[in-house]
């Protein structure tokens, strides 16, 4: 699966491939089980092998605000801190048993060092970074519920709902009470 998704890039060559897949180390997560903890810092990656996660962070009145999922087949990370090696503003949890496949800041760095092809893989991750930051954005600024909830329910059918009913509607700014309302007018 790993090796797929690096292949699906079309940056590296199969050599290439091998040798950044011996860079990872598989590990299990449990539910409710955590990649990263908001105030710690995040010196890790992890390709999302199978599960769900939330990413949230905590208001100055304790409250859990949920503003990104993370889905099989993508990366995890808390961005930031990876980058500036600080501490983390977000927590990211596993919200299904969870399978990962995870490679560390120093090795990242390495290859980055190392490889022309590696360099050009990381911008392309940020740039990816920076056009979801602003795509989730515009939804909050120009979508209604309904269309982020629509949305969503596209993109990732099979896994909306296995997601609890709270953290969805903290995802997409309303109370669980609208997000039932929303739910039931839904017809496909």
């Amino acid at each position: 699966m790993l090796a797929a998704y690096f292949r699906s890039l079309g940056l590296f060559n199969p050599e290439e491939i091998t040798e950044i897949v011996q860079l990872f180390e598989f590990r299990r997560l449990n539910k409710n089980d955590y990649f990263v903890k908001e105030n710690q810092p995040c010196n890790e990656v992890a390709f999302i092998a199978s599960g769900i996660f939330r990413s949230y962070y905590t208001t100055s009145s304790a409250e859990d605000v949920t503003y990104c999922f993370r889905f099989p087949n993508s990366l995890i990370a808390a961005y930031s801190s990876f980058i500036t090696g600080g501490p983390s503003v977000e927590t990211m949890q596993a919200l299904s048993p969870a399978e990962l496949w995870v490679i560390k800041k120093s090795a990242i760095d390495k290859l980055a060092v190392e490889s022309l092809v590696w360099t050009k893989y990381l911008k392309m991750i940020a740039e990816q970074q920076y056009l979801e930051l602003e795509k989730r954005i515009f939804q909050l600024q120009k979508e209604t519920a309904l269309q982020r909830y629509t949305v969503l329910l596209r993109d990732q059918p099979e896994f909306v709902q296995q997601i609890p009913l709270q953290y969805l509607a903290s995802y997409l700014g309303i109370t669980q009470r609208h997000l039932s309302r929303i739910r039931s007018e839904i017809t496909f």
